[in-house]
């Protein structure tokens, strides 16, 4: 009698043991369901599962600078937003927080030697470092658009560079294309003509076979302001004028009115002009300055500096305004473009201030006389400044000691106060 076969043994799983197993692998595909399912139904995209870095590879010349970018994608290929930390791994040169690379003085071929990292991404990028730019591939023309007064000037400027973006130099030919002025075909430097307008892709810059181009926007002077008989005053207040210190010089008219106090001007003083103290003709010319001051706040504001240092910065003709404060630390430059009838109108919201040593900078043919500061409470020149411009305030007008005015302080309601300063009639 055969016996029956038996069966093979096989390995058994405790059913607790399988029941956790089964129980553990659930959770894992229902969490992972639940991520899929609230990417896919987000409103915005999905955490970025990939990194490449750009441009790769680029050429660089000794010296010179590539910006790098890292570019993060969801599963779904979208860009998200990514922010990455950036190293140099295999030489070729260094590279900032920004992925600003800057290439050393050996050339050769520097493979993924950009390396950008966010999380637990990492993406590379190749760098050939060369002694010789390649050949011109492109022009660029700057500012670009130039906004200039009419019969104003501006200066253009050409950059050459390959296909890389590596600088090639370059002496371009100037010419305009398409009206607004003329050029001097060497120098670059432009001449608006007398008509307002924009001139799109009127500058070219041209080498050999390669061009760029610039649009000129062409502008009408702003109209000075009226100031009428408060022209002939240098200094005029509201309340009172106070002067200390006997080396404090003064050009032309010295008035006050409604008040009737003019204390402390030096013997001899002013020169080409008359101390008028609460007389007809001081309220003449307050009531010109006010019309002159409603004139200069109620133009459209052109440009916008609110929150922003006045110092070492160049200003062209226009209507530029502060919503509250203006603080001027260093020198602030108003260039007039060539045209010595350019108007500038600085509108302040509130209080002007310069630091100590400030100064206001003419150059292109501007004028001090056609410069207006437009200030809605007081204003308060630094020890030793150096200003230009007519100060047209609502309250007082205060020139620290040693401060210099080229122009006029013209208070409506309050003082104006000196300390041996030197105000000179533009």
């Amino acid at each position: 009698m055969m016996r029956p076969i038996p069966r093979a043994r096989r390995n058994t799983v405790p059913t607790s043991q399988w029941s956790s197993a089964r129980g553990t692998m659930a959770l894992m595909c229902a969490v992972l369901a639940l991520g899929v399912w609230s990417c896919r139904t987000a409103t915005g995209p999905c955490p970025a599962v990939s990194l490449t870095v750009t441009p790769n590879p680029t050429v660089v010349v000794q010296n010179g600078t590539r910006q790098f970018t890292a570019i993060g994608k969801d599963y779904r290929g979208t860009v998200v937003s990514t922010s990455a930390s950036w190293s140099v791994v295999a030489g070729g040169g260094t590279i900032d927080t920004s992925g600003e690379f800057t290439a050393g003085t050996l050339d050769g071929t520097y493979s993924n030697t950009i390396e950008a990292t966010s999380g637990n991404l990492t993406a590379h990028a190749t760098v050939i470092v060369t002694s010789t730019p390649g050949s011109l591939f492109s022009i660029t023309v700057t500012p670009n658009p130039a906004t200039v007064v009419v019969n104003g000037t501006q200066q253009f400027v050409a950059t050459g560079r390959d296909v890389n973006g590596n600088v090639v130099a370059i002496v371009p030919v100037w010419s305009v294309v398409a009206g607004g002025g003329v050029i001097n075909t060497v120098s670059g430097v432009f001449t608006a003509g007398p008509a307002a307008g924009s001139f799109p892709n009127t500058i070219e810059a041209t080498s050999g076979a390669v061009s760029g181009f610039a649009t000129a926007n062409v502008t009408a002077l702003a109209p000075s302001a009226t100031l009428n008989t408060a022209g002939t005053f240098s200094i005029l207040a509201g309340s009172r004028v106070t002067n200390t210190g006997v080396t404090t010089t003064i050009t032309g008219d010295v008035g006050v009115s409604a008040g009737t106090d003019v204390i402390g001007i030096p013997a001899g003083q002013p020169t080409l002009g008359s101390i008028h103290a609460g007389d007809a003709t001081a309220a003449t010319a307050q009531s010109d300055l006010t019309s002159a001051f409603n004139d200069l706040g109620g133009r459209a504001c052109g440009t916008n500096l609110t929150s922003l240092d006045l110092g070492n910065r160049t200003l062209t003709p226009g209507v530029y305004c502060f919503n509250s404060s203006a603080q001027l630390t260093g020198t602030l430059t108003l260039d007039g473009q060539g045209n010595s009838n350019a108007v500038f109108v600085i509108q302040i919201g509130s209080t002007l201030t310069t630091a100590s040593n400030a100064a206001v900078s003419l150059i292109g043919s501007a004028q001090a006389q056609n410069v207006y500061w437009q200030v809605g409470s007081s204003a308060t020149l630094g020890t030793g400044a150096d200003f230009a411009g007519n100060i047209v305030a609502q309250a007082s007008i205060t020139l620290n000691t040693g401060a210099s005015l080229l122009g006029r302080a013209l208070a409506r309601d309050g003082a104006v106060t000196l300390e041996a300063n030197a105000v000179t009639l533009p």
